[in-house]
């Protein structure tokens, strides 16, 4: 049945709905979201494996504080949110725009260290108290820079330093990466300006801070600038060694008044716990000043704000003084180890931190509800606790933008490269807080929808003369309204029933379908579960039968159940296989059940129909038994081949003739090799990893599965594999009809009951009891002007409009681009509608609508401050992680390069203001996209190690398809989390403070926990306490743990309640069970675990995160020339 197809005439309306009769606004509630990855900067993993650390020389920073707005900050329009707490461009970090900076005298001393000086001039706000410790400081001391001669600052007022080289960050850029060698003349600087800890949401209207990292600062996770700190032509071996690099400084640079520089560096800190230096604040792209404090809602126009676009506009005083890198005086160099002289390196605290963003969202925007009344708000991060209040506009929930804020033109988004995507989850599982949509019955009229378009009436419609007809804002056809749905408009032109119908005021709800909707124009059965079980040699020499059986005793009892039904609608029936498929009777009338053999697996057909597909409790009996029997009747099998897809077709068969759709749950354990159709061979070649050839590793072995995929979705019938292979299965070819049918692939490689059971049967659980929508048919509707051109997830689709799913859940996404197809206008924004037919689970037909409104730009400004950076890399692995079925891998990764590199550049052209060349700016809301991205081309996908199989990277290739951004987030960026610490005890309640995933960060004489959202590490330093050791593991040496122990021992003290009960808070957050792995420091298992300090330079040749700053900087460079 079509989605798109009209609705039929109308019967009378005005009845209390029989669902929800008197609806009314919901009561909003929140949750806490899914927690993500927070982690302080890890060191840089080079050559020289620690390094020291030395405080920035520079001009002490007044800390940040809250103030009032000044009298021209613009007034915010009633109900808005305002976005995340970096200033998104309209926070002011510097003088105003009427305090122009001043010149110190060019002679002043530099004077012993001090601590920081507030300088405030009249116009500047009281300063708040510091910030706290765990605000990573972004000083410059790390830089390591050895033997430059500091360069004069040029003229106040203007952003250009001199061009100037700097060599590798590390010393070792030719080996350091996949990028080779880094020539001297382009290590970045970078730049950032960025809002201050504790800052109210900004507005988003003046131009977008950009992240410059130029100086040395404390106080917010600032960038650093690696701009010219020799001067050209200089070489290394020219300084004489004992020099100190800063002695011969020209004088030093301008400085506001009552600011003064620091003396020499001094011995630094533990590098987990960064110095709080004294530092400028940055300004927007990078300039130095005395720190404003936050300005809730400051919207005046930045000093020196370039105009965006072809209008020129007011001409602007010139922006403040920026502190030039050249004049950044090195640590000396006889306070480097003696390996490190003549090493330039970047201070990992000085460049922008994931875990300083997470942090400082979550601070400023985790206590408000998230009101989605404004059009083109950008929702807190994926990583925030926060409650939704649906006012018009979908939950970010449901639906996340790459952009809230799309250009008016393609030319314009062509110039910016920023993918306009939307990743949609429409049966997204809310907190308890937050009500579930409301469902409206319109009754056998069917849902009011627009007569061109087929757009469902919604909260963004018009209504028109005096309420009897409406403008659809998708096409903007008029339509008449029906006489039963008729209603007066009140003074304002709004309809006076809006607030007590669903579909009139929330971005969110449900209709009833009519049978129109429905398949061959009758209403359809509720679906069937049907286990399939391997019996194979295999699969009963691990125990897997024999628990399974054990198992499905119990969860027959947890079928999913529509609402406050007493027992599920759901069918359940049973088939076991090896060459050969057993179907089982189970009839209730039976006394016991009766098997059936289908040797002809060529011609695949089901047995019986009446007692195949039963109801549990009348089936009860029958059901416990055949399960008893099962592993008796294999346990002596001999047979060890299998075959597949004659499995799925007979399932598939079995709901056909039942006439409802469902779902198949089939637990395999090796390579089909038998003579069926579907038959494969081992083709598994590690040769092919980094050739033209590769992609055929991802590619399905043969088209039998795609075709077999094809008629499960036509049929509404949903495959779940579960795998437990010892041995190359060619997940790439097992899991094309899982992923074509909108369901999931499960992997247990070399399944033992004693360590994997609980993972196993977590899953299970989960994956039986979890709500699913059956047969659904997705589209997405957009307003004139841009079009859904293409798709990523588990669905197939057999035109180019129609999402198909077999089946969908609550964790499954949608990732839908867009393109323009004709000019936007500002006025009118850009509307999208994604509208869900799906069976419930009782046997419901619905539709579940979202709508989300964005605004629209002719400023590349606006679209550069309305980004959300987490969505757009949860697309970029999509996009690439299906290109690699077509292109060489090298090929995808260059592509992604090139695309981050010309979105910052276009950025750095047209919205930043001027600055040297040698500073890397990057846009604020996108300051993470380099790290974020150097973590998708360093994943198994793209950039494979030598321990990861071809299953492994077939596996998760079609698991990050259609996962969310909190899922992607979390798995690119894993979370480490200190459970001891040395120096600062747990407290017994908070999670722990999350720090950067870097080896550098790890103490020896502490205990860390590391989720990804599918593994769960135990780090254990070798010098943790003895008392810390006993508490937790219950051995009373380090020597005496057991690496590799995949369970921690109930104890009862404080530690271990603590520690147990932060593991089962994070398996609750995720969509898989993750398997606990204890790794001690030194041991062979850490190889494994180091492979999440994403931070650091991989084995298999991922750069390191400050290595690609410095070559994407050189990248953008290029384009910039």
């Amino acid at each position: 049945m079509n989605v798109n197809q009209s609705a039929p005439p109308v019967p009378p309306f005005g009845q209390n709905q029989p669902i929800y009769p008197g609806y009314h606004q919901s009561s909003y509630g929140g949750q806490p979201g899914p927690a993500a990855p927070a982690t302080p900067y890890g060191a840089y993993n080079g050559p020289v494996p620690g390094y020291q650390q030395a405080p920035p020389q520079g001009v002490p920073r007044a800390p940040p504080s809250s103030g009032v707005p000044p009298a021209s900050a613009a007034q915010v329009p009633c109900g808005q949110t305002t976005y995340g707490q970096f200033g998104q461009g309209d926070i002011q970090n510097g003088p105003s725009s009427t305090a122009q900076m001043q010149r110190v005298p060019g002679s002043q001393q530099f004077g012993p260290p001090l601590a920081p000086v507030v300088s405030q001039p009249a116009v500047l706000q009281p300063y708040g108290p510091p910030p706290t410790s765990t605000q990573v400081t972004a000083q410059l001391a790390g830089m390591q820079i050895s033997g430059a001669v500091a360069q004069a600052s040029p003229p106040s007022g203007l952003g250009y330093g001199p061009p100037t080289s700097l060599a590798s960050a590390s010393g070792n850029f030719p080996n350091s990466g996949p990028y080779g060698s880094y020539p001297q003349s382009q290590a970045p600087p970078l730049s950032q300006a960025q809002g201050h800890p504790g800052v109210q949401p900004p507005l988003r209207s003046a131009p977008p801070l950009a992240s410059s990292f130029t100086s040395p600062a404390s106080g917010g996770p600032q960038m650093l600038s690696m701009t010219g700190l020799l001067p050209p032509g200089q070489g290394f071996g020219s300084l004489p060694v004992n020099q100190a690099n800063h002695v011969s400084s020209p004088p030093a640079p301008a400085l506001p008044p009552g600011t003064q520089m620091t003396g020499p560096p001094v011995p630094p800190p533990p590098p987990m716990h960064p110095p709080q230096q004294p530092g400028y604040q940055l300004q927007q792209n990078g300039s130095f000043g005395p720190a404003r404090g936050p300005q809730p809602n400051y919207e005046s126009p930045y000093p020196g704000a370039p105009t965006f676009g072809s209008q020129p506009g007011p001409p602007q005083p010139l922006p403040p003084k920026r502190l030039d890198p050249d004049t950044i005086p090195s640590p000396q160099l006889n306070e480097l180890p003696p390996q490190q002289k003549t090493r330039h390196r970047i201070d990992p605290d000085a460049i922008p931190s994931p875990i300083q963003v997470i942090e400082d969202d979550r601070n400023n925007r985790g206590s408000e509800p998230f009101v989605t009344g404004v059009r083109g708000q950008v929702p807190p991060l994926v990583t925030t606790n926060f409650l939704v209040k649906d006012q018009g506009n979908a939950s970010p929930r449901y639906i996340r933008c790459t952009s809230y804020n799309i250009p008016c033109t393609s030319d314009m988004a062509k110039q910016a490269q920023v993918p306009l995507a939307a990743v949609i989850k429409p049966l997204a599982r809310l907190p308890p807080e937050e009500a579930s949509p409301y469902v409206v019955d319109h009754g056998e009229s069917g849902p009011l929808r627009c007569n061109r378009c087929k757009a469902y009436m919604c909260p963004l419609m018009t209504f028109i003369e005096g309420g009897r007809r409406f403008q659809c804002s998708f096409c903007s056809c008029i339509n008449d309204v029906p006489p039963q749905y008729f209603q007066h408009l009140d003074h304002t032109g709004k309809r006076v029933d809006a607030y007590d119908r669903p579909e009139l005021s929330l971005g969110s709800y449900e209709f009833l379908a009519t049978v129109d909707y429905c398949k061959n124009n009758k209403f359809p059965s509720p679906p069937a579960f049907i286990f399939m079980i391997d019996v194979s040699y295999n699969a009963i020499r691990t125990g897997l039968v024999r628990l399974l059986c054990e198992e499905l005793k119990s969860l027959l009892d947890y079928l999913p159940r529509e609402g406050g039904a007493e027992e599920s609608a759901i069918r359940v029936g049973f088939v076991t296989y090896n060459k050969v498929l057993h179907f089982y009777n189970v009839k209730s009338s039976l006394a016991q059940p009766q098997m059936m053999v289908v040797s002809d697996v060529a011609d695949m057909f089901v047995p019986l129909l009446d007692g195949f597909l039963v109801n549990v409790s009348e089936s009860r009996a029958v059901i416990t038994s055949l399960l008893d029997q099962i592993p008796e009747m294999f346990a002596d099998t001999r047979e060890t081949e299998t075959v597949f897809a004659p499995v799925i077709q007979a399932g598939m068969e079995a709901l056909k003739a039942a006439e409802c759709a469902g779902k198949l749950f089939l637990f395999h354990t090796s390579l089909p090799i038998a003579e069926a159709p579907g038959k494969l061979k081992n083709r598994d070649d590690r040769k092919l990893i980094n050739t033209d050839k590769e992609k055929t590793l991802f590619q399905p072995q043969t088209g039998t599965y795609q075709t077999l995929a094809k008629e499960c979705v036509a049929q509404g019938c949903c495959v779940d594999l579960f795998l437990f292979p010892s041995q190359y299965v060619d997940v790439a070819t097992l899991s094309v009809v899982p992923q074509l049918t909108g369901g999931s692939v499960y992997k247990y490689a070399c399944f033992q009951v004693e360590n994997d059971q609980e993972r196993f049967l977590s899953d299970l659980r989960r994956d039986v009891q979890k709500v699913v929508g059956f047969d659904a048919v997705m589209r997405v509707r957009t307003s004139t002007g841009i079009r859904a051109v293409d798709f990523f997830g588990a669905f197939y689709m057999s035109n180019t409009t129609d999402v198909e799913l077999a089946g969908l859940d609550g964790d499954k996404t949608v990732t839908v681009e867009f393109k323009h197809d004709d000019r936007l206008n500002e006025e009118n924004g850009a509307l999208l509608q994604c509208a869900l037919l799906y069976t419930s689970c009782a046997g419901q037909r619905r539709l579940r609508i979202h709508n989300l409104a964005l605004n629209c730009c002719t400023q590349l400004a606006d679209l550069y401050r309305n980004c959300e950076t987490d969505t757009l890399i949860n697309y970029m692995a999509k996009f690439a992680y299906r290109a690699v079925l077509s292109s060489p891998v090298k090929t995808v990764r260059d592509t992604l390069i090139t695309q981050c590199a010309q979105i910052l550049a276009c950025y750095r052209k047209n919205c930043a203001s001027p600055s040297s060349a040698g500073q890397l700016i990057l846009p604020e809301c996108m300051k993470l996209l380099p790290v974020y991205l150097n973590c998708v081309l360093k994943s198994d996908v793209l950039q494979p190690g030598a321990e990861v199989t071809t299953d492994d990277r077939a596996y998760v290739r079609q698991l990050v398809s259609s996962m969310d951004v909190a899922e992607t987030n979390v798995f690119f960026y894993p979370r480490l989390l200190p459970l001891v610490r040395t120096k600062s005890p747990l407290d017994s309640t908070a999670e722990p403070p999350a720090v950067r995933a870097s080896e550098e960060r790890l103490s020896s004489g502490d205990i860390y926990l590391l989720e990804n959202g599918l593994n769960l590490f135990v780090w254990v330093g070798a010098s943790v306490q003895q008392g810390v050791v006993q508490s937790l593991f219950n051995v009373s040496s380090f020597s005496q743990i057991t690496s590799g122990l995949s369970v921690l021992p109930v104890l009862d003290n404080p530690l271990s309640k603590k520690v147990r009960g932060l593991v089962d808070s994070l398996r609750a957050q995720r969509m898989r069970y993750m398997k606990l792995i204890v790794v001690k420091q030194e041991d062979k298992l850490e190889t494994l675990f180091k492979h999440f300090l994403v931070e650091d330079k991989s084995l298999s040749g991922g750069a390191s995160y400050v290595d690609f700053l410095c070559h994407m900087h050189k990248e953008i460079r290029q384009l910039l020339s």
